[in-house]
């Protein structure tokens, strides 16, 4: 979700305690051997500030300026929703006295010597002002104390430039999530002393995939998670201020929204002030203005600063955000530096520890370190200090996993990769060319039974949140259920890789009004695969080790409620036995299938409790009853002209 703390770049977690705390405890299992603490008071000069806006609202800014003043200094920033405070003792804590652990992006930038700068945004904490969530660029009307966040960045770094001596008079901003968010927004239209942004997990339409809505299913786990912690609350805020987590009364989420089945339940275990901003996520559940307005993608022009966009592989969070921001600076700013990091990271997994493994799936390498130190720094220091790396950065660095090497390309999608679609056959067979005609004889299709009482779930073990490694999470658990479809390819003898969106394109019919289509793109591993994983390192696993043979590695995997498959705006039911085309992307991926291992998929009607339950009945789902909640039976067809499958991108090679 949208919640990195401050300098700390990382993601609260949302399985157990309060976020502060369990961002704490998260920066020790990040890294097995974490850098010695160091006390920054001895190079850095810290200041408060509120910096006031072109509309008079006051923006609440610490500055933290290096004690050697023989030279000049960029400027390093970051705006967030999260506080400009300090985590102490589990509290936010104010004042000049007040110093985190770390104040850049990486220890790099603090050895190096910078200027940096981290801002409440309005109505956040101790910045005046009215929040708004995912602020609209170009609102026509305001209510007093809105703003722009464009504007508000300019008149931020003019008053820094005035104010703050000894810089050189570039800035650069970074942002992990929501403050990945703001790094976007805040570069529109830019101010010509804005020479590099780096916008990391950054929010883009929250309904388009990202936090909120993926393939137009409310993602139930995270967002009840989140905004039971992340409220509105008086601003400024009184001290200290600090973050409080929900308690389940259970270690099972799966079994606490079962039982309450329908969203008028869920919402109703919530309080008042935790539902505020939950709900209009919930209320608006097709793509409707309320979520149009906060699209930034449309608006992210004239941005004149190089950008490097980065995101993590298993982002559970914003997975397509920095695609869509990419993409569209890409294609609305051209001359400009505009680069992407893709890692094999959870979300803000790139900003501490080593990024070497996730749950039970090894890289090979410490890619997080990797990018923060050929990266990161590289890029911020090219093109605010004028260091130009000796390598270069290329437009579009990609981690390939599977294969766990680093990979660079001119463009995303790589312009060599060509489209294969793998079908699915008879028995369970998943191949790359259609069912021949004869395939046509008998029953053509494959068809399973969906309970909405009885869903799928998304994990093998009992949990609440979304736990980290969910998305390289084992799915033998799931291979084995009746209301679950597989498909699996023939050992493989070369190496296949694909790189770029997964698209199903198939044929369904249901029984029902409405259905959900979740596909899932899985690596099998070799029976007799030799390496035994550690556990415990880099994600949530529940066992001391772990053999890897025959492990089903989800590596992608969403969903799509059917009665939005022609649109996200207007939905319409499906007629019952009726069959009907349903193409939708369930991501993008970087992944080498090794020679050995085999190509899975798996297609099922829930996803429980990642994705809120879909009745099956063509209804208002924030409303639905429990009555509403049929069992339905779902037909995936594969005959000639009715060939359902999954259409990659294959590199050449394969």
């Amino acid at each position: 979700m949208r919640r990195p703390l401050p300098f700390l770049a990382l993601s609260i977690a949302l399985v157990l305690g309060s976020p502060l705390a369990l961002a704490n405890k998260l920066v020790g299992q990040a890294s097995d051997a974490p850098a010695a603490k160091r006390d920054l008071r001895a190079t850095y000069t810290k200041y408060e500030y509120r910096i006031p806006m072109r509309d008079g609202v006051k923006l609440f800014t610490t500055v933290y300026v290096p004690k050697d003043s023989s030279r000049t200094y960029p400027f390093l920033m970051q705006r967030t929703p999260y506080s400009a405070g300090v985590e102490a003792q589990g509290e936010l804590r104010y004042g000049v006295d007040w110093f985190p652990e770390a104040i850049g992006p990486s220890r790099e930038f603090e050895d190096a010597g910078y200027i940096f700068v981290e801002q409440d945004v309005r109505g956040r904490y101790m910045s005046e002002g009215k929040w708004q969530e995912m602020t609209p660029h170009g609102k026509a009307k305001r209510l007093a104390g809105e703003g722009e966040e464009s504007q508000d960045m300019y008149d931020s770094v003019e008053w820094l430039l005035k104010n703050i001596p000894n810089h050189n008079g570039k800035v650069g901003i970074h942002g992990i999530s929501y403050p990945g968010f703001y790094t976007s927004a805040s570069i529109i239209d830019s101010h010509p002393a804005i020479k590099a942004a780096s916008p990391q997990a950054p929010i883009a339409d929250l309904y388009m995939g990202d936090d909120s809505y993926h393939g137009g299913a409310f993602m139930l786990a995270a967002n009840f998670g989140f905004y039971a912690a992340f409220t509105e609350a008086p601003n400024p805020t009184p001290l200290p201020k600090t973050w409080a987590g929900f308690d389940y009364g259970t270690t099972d989420g799966y079994d606490f929204f079962l039982k309450r089945l329908t969203l008028p339940n869920i919402v109703a275990s919530m309080s008042e002030q935790q539902r505020a901003l939950f709900m209009p996520n919930v209320e608006h559940d097709t793509y409707d203005e309320f979520w149009q307005s906060r699209a930034i993608a449309p608006h992210l022009k004239k941005v004149r600063a190089a950008v490097l966009t980065v995101g993590g592989w298993f982002d559970a969070e914003d997975p397509q955000g920095p695609f869509t921001t990419y993409s569209a600076i890409e294609k609305q700013n051209p001359g400009i530096f505009n680069g992407l990091v893709m890692g094999p990271w959870v979300h803000g997994g790139w900003a501490r520890g080593e990024g070497a493994r996730l749950g039970h799936v090894s890289f090979d390498s410490k890619t997080s370190e990797y990018f923060r130190k050929e990266l990161q720094f590289p890029f911020f220091e090219q093109h605010l200090r004028g260091v130009k790396p000796a390598a270069g950065i290329a437009e579009v660095t990609a981690f390939e996993t599977g294969s766990n090497v680093w990979r660079r390309y001119a463009a995303w999608p790589p312009v060599q990769a060509k489209p294969r679609t793998l079908y699915f056959g008879a028995d369970g067979k998943l191949e790359w060319k259609q069912p021949a005609a004869a395939a046509a004889a008998g029953a053509a299709y494959d068809e399973y039974v969906a309970d909405p009482k009885k869903p799928v779930p998304f994990i093998g073990y009992p949990a609440t949140g979304v736990p980290k490694e969910y998305m390289v999470s084992d799915q033998r658990f799931a291979a084995t259920r009746p209301d679950v479809l597989v498909y699996q390819s023939e050992v493989l003898e070369e190496d296949v890789t694909i790189a770029g969106p997964v698209t199903p394109a198939l044929f369904v019919s249901t029984s029902g009004t409405d259905a959900d289509w979740v596909v899932k793109l899985i690596d099998v591993y070799p029976a007799a695969y030799p390496e035994m994983q550690e556990a415990g390192k880099g994600g949530d696993v529940r066992a001391p080790a772990f053999a890897m043979g025959g492990y089903q590695q989800l590596v992608r995997g969403n969903p799509l409620r059917g009665k939005f498959r022609n649109s996200f705006e207007k939905p319409v039911p499906f007629t019952p036995g009726k069959v009907e085309a349903v193409n939708f992307e369930i991501g993008q991926v970087n992944h080498t299938f090794r020679r050995g291992h085999r190509i899975m998929v798996q297609v099922q009607s829930s996803w429980f409790p990642l994705v809120d339950l879909n009745p099956q009945t063509f209804t208002h789902i924030p409303k639905a009853r429990p009555e509403d909640f049929r069992k339905a039976t779902q037909r995936v067809y594969r005959a000639p002209g009715t060939a359902s499958g999954v259409q990659v991108l294959v590199l050449p090679g394969n």
